[in-house]
């Protein structure tokens, strides 16, 4: 037992033991919503609503739960939306929850449907029953806000278990949502709960220190303040932003929030969208799960109206029917793989294209080396020159003008030769762009505002690449330790960036941006990082400092005579 105010509490993380820290939840209403603790069952537009019923974990802990089924129905399936977010906010005061309806109109959910969760109003008329509860600390339950990890895996097994021995269930359970809705199924599909028959993680992070607080080895921690500053709750938050600070580096406790994917073996309907920082995390799921019978999805806009368009809502129910109502429906002739292929604002070249595998088989990896002048040449440079900016706020480019149309599908990675003249590390923010053919950038639209361009985020001390994890197209790094550069030092840096499917035609150019800082404006999400950056940045090439951006391009599927099918 913890004692009063208590703000530690050690933990075992395999052979590790380490002090871990919460938090007082603030006062007050913030950014989500958590409703009066109101027990009680009434029906609405036939549907049975059984609110803040209380279901015991395995450490005798009880957490409270809204229950949403078809009413008089029994022998129903069931989809969990499990999150600290709050299970009531659509009965929100008005006004409390404006941000979180971006992209989609009003009316579009019910009240009934947790933040970035499945909307009973919907699932309960298709025969399914849909349980939103508050997880471990969260509103009225017991304990403390626990940012996903083991033991989060954990309480949904239980409370899985607790679903399916519930007299109206036929003992199928699958999992469905958002975000941190999404990053949750992965860590709970691990434990392997009996009842789970299926997932459909949309859009969420799989590794919490490479994906979500410390991408690339750079602490982010103005959207997790902002985050944890609106969990609300009877216990304690866990402080994860406080635990970057104090750990840095990858240990046990990071290695907990890293998703196992070699037991994760039952279906997964996965998505991902090519503007949005779960988007490596999704792929990165999909790509090591175990299960042979996974299915992506990749769009290009927000989460937020992608998760209720019509078409996509028929196509999750299309998946929980096949799996939790055993309806043999076709389900398994989907492609195991639908992109959406950018090309210019809200334009895509193509939607859902169907491919087997990503990232595609018929990809050709080719170096476009970094001169001088700003020019990308796709030849090696022979003369060694180099080029330099104000690390805290200024930037470099380098482009080249494409002859054919180019498609660009898959993970991208900038190798650079970098030196710090005034620092010992550099804090890198890479952004691969589209240009038209008079020289002006072409964003795609993300809720209707630019996207910057498909990212990389680098400290340079954090270089050491993991050698089991890494590909020659794909760099992952270790962030076992801190190598800081010395004076006049040059050292060799795998940069990751982001996987993207864009479409470039002739006369338009391909554009890497280096800088020291993140350059997006008018974006809601508070993104902000505690940056190293101070001197100047100086980038290397040619000779023996072969910096080059290697791009995953791919052919058409059929080609003759001018004419080409992707």
């Amino acid at each position: 037992m913890k004692a009063e105010g208590e703000l530690t509490t050690v933990q075992r993380f395999g052979d590790e033991e380490i002090r871990v820290r919460f938090r007082q939840p603030l006062e007050g209403p913030g950014m989500l919503y958590f409703a009066p603790f109101e027990p009680g069952t009434r029906v609405e537009n036939g549907i049975r609503i059984d609110q803040d019923v209380p279901v015991k974990l395995r450490d005798d802990t009880v957490i409270y739960t809204d229950v949403y089924r078809p009413a008089e129905a029994t022998n129903l399936p069931a989809i969990v939306a499990w999150s600290p977010y709050g299970k009531r906010h659509g009965f929100a005061p008005k006004g409390a929850q404006a941000f979180l309806a971006l992209g989609v109109p009003p009316g579009t959910a019910s009240p009934m449907a947790k933040f970035e969760g499945p909307d009973p109003a919907y699932w309960c008329h298709h025969g399914y029953a849909v349980l939103n509860p508050d997880a471990r600390g969260a509103g009225n339950s017991q304990g403390d806000v626990l940012c996903v990890g083991t033991q989060d895996g954990k309480d949904a097994c239980d409370f899985i278990e607790w679903v399916a021995a519930q007299d109206w269930s036929n003992g199928k359970v699958g999992m469905a949502g958002n975000s941190w809705l999404a990053m949750v199924q992965w860590y709970t599909a691990a434990e392997k709960p009996p009842h789970l028959t299926c997932i459909a993680p949309w859009e969420g992070c799989s590794d919490v220190y490479r994906e979500f607080i410390c991408t690339g080895g750079i602490p982010e921690p103005g959207f997790n303040e902002f985050l944890l500053s609106g969990f609300r709750g009877t216990g304690r938050v866990e402080d994860y932003v406080a635990m970057l600070r104090e750990h840095p580096l990858m240990n046990g406790y990071w290695e907990d929030k890293v998703a196992r994917f070699a037991d994760i073996e039952i279906p997964a309907y996965i998505t991902a969208g090519w503007s949005h920082f779960h988007l490596r995390g999704s792929i990165e799921a999909f790509r090591r799960i175990a299960s042979p019978r996974k299915w992506l999805r990749v769009h290009r806009d927000f989460e937020w109206p992608d998760a209720v368009m019509p078409e996509h809502l028929e196509d999750l129910r299309r998946f929980f029917d096949r799996y939790l109502k055993d309806i043999h429906n076709g389900w398994e002739m989907t492609p195991r793989v639908r992109i959406d292929v950018m090309d210019a604002r809200d334009i895509d070249y193509q939607v859902e294209r169907p491919e087997s595998e990503f990232p595609l088989a018929r990809t050709q990896y080719r170096k476009l080396y970094l001169d001088s002048g700003g020019r990308l040449s796709p030849e090696p440079v022979p003369a060694e020159t180099s080029v330099s900016y104000e690390a805290a706020e200024g930037d470099v480019t380098f482009s080249i003008t494409f002859d054919t149309e180019t498609e660009i599908s898959g993970y991208l990675k900038l190798h650079l030769w970098a030196e710090a003249q005034g620092s010992d590390d550099m804090d890198l923010f890479i952004a691969i762009q589209k240009l038209d053919q008079n020289g002006n950038f072409v964003p795609t639209l993300v809720l209707n505002e630019p996207y910057p361009g498909t990212p990389g985020l680098m400290r340079v001390s954090h270089r050491e690449l993991d050698e089991k994890l890494s590909t020659p197209d794909h760099p992952a790094h270790a962030h076992r330790r801190e190598e800081l550069l010395n004076p006049g030092e040059i050292v060799p840096v795998d940069i990751e960036i982001y996987p993207t499917s864009r479409i470039w035609h002739a006369g338009e150019q391909l554009r890497v941006m280096v800088s020291g800082h993140y350059v997006r404006e008018g974006w809601f999400e508070p993104f902000g990082w505690d940056l190293r950056n101070r001197g100047s940045h100086v980038i290397h090439m040619g000779g023996r400092h072969d910096s080059h951006l290697l791009v995953p391009v791919v052919p058409p599927k059929l080609s003759s005579d001018g004419y080409s099918f992707r």
